[in-house]
């Protein structure tokens, strides 16, 4: 049976949330495909896992033989998430932008399970992984846009996740949130409706086809 990581970070709860309302779709569509799956749940916002602090880093470069006991303590957790990921046949990602880059949350959990010689570098044991990122935005930051150069969410996850990490990550983005709660930005509502619109129709389609491509693999 295949295990979908899925992952929010969104500060705010289901029904005010942009971006959870689009990872609940992917969801939806994938147990729709796979009820016998299993999925791993992790809200970041309401649970955050631990900052990475010296112990949890500099145990990663030394043999566990020799770790102090407060490293083999520290590493252990972190090993915990990184068998998670490894573990996983998907992994779904809610990123909404806050001051034009992820939440510190889901950086904790990405600085956590990105281990140079393990889960990063040329030999990932997450090679290849699909990863789909729903990367939500009050407004508008594509290429072409007057802050397109203040894009850090797509950007900096794509570098580690793909880069670094070499997953398979495709955004899915919905933009213009703040368009309905924005007088400034009235004009917008039909645009960043039919962002949100696209962005549930593309993450119910992502998720069935990836669940359906895992289970045929499998």
């Amino acid at each position: 049976m295949a295990t979908l990581l899925h992952l929010d970070s969104s500060l705010f709860p289901a029904g005010a949330s942009a971006s959870r309302a689009v990872t609940d779709a992917f969801r939806q569509a994938w147990e729709a495909q796979h009820p016998q799956g299993t999925v791993i749940y992790r809200d970041l916002s309401a649970d955050p896992v631990p900052h990475l602090d010296g112990l949890a880093a500099s145990a990663a470069f030394v043999d566990p033989s020799a770790h102090t006991p407060e490293q083999a303590a520290a590493f252990a957790e972190r090993m915990k998430l990184v068998t998670e990921l490894e573990q996983a046949d998907a992994v779904l990602i809610g990123a909404p932008m806050y001051n034009f880059t992820i939440p510190s949350t889901l950086k904790a959990w990405i600085d956590q399970v990105a281990v140079m010689g393990r889960t990063a570098g040329p030999d990932s044991t997450v090679k290849g992984l699909p990863i789909t990122v729903v990367a939500s935005r009050g407004g508008a930051y594509g290429p072409g846009t007057p802050r397109e150069p203040f894009e850090y969410v797509q950007n900096f996850l794509a570098a580690i996740l793909s880069e670094m990490m070499g997953a398979e990550v495709d955004f899915i983005v919905p933009e213009l949130t703040l368009a309905a709660s924005n007088p400034a930005m009235a004009e917008l509502i039909p645009l960043a409706e039919a962002s949100r619109e696209k962005a549930l129709a593309d993450a119910a389609a992502k998720g069935k086809s990836l669940a359906a491509q895992v289970t045929s693999a499998a």
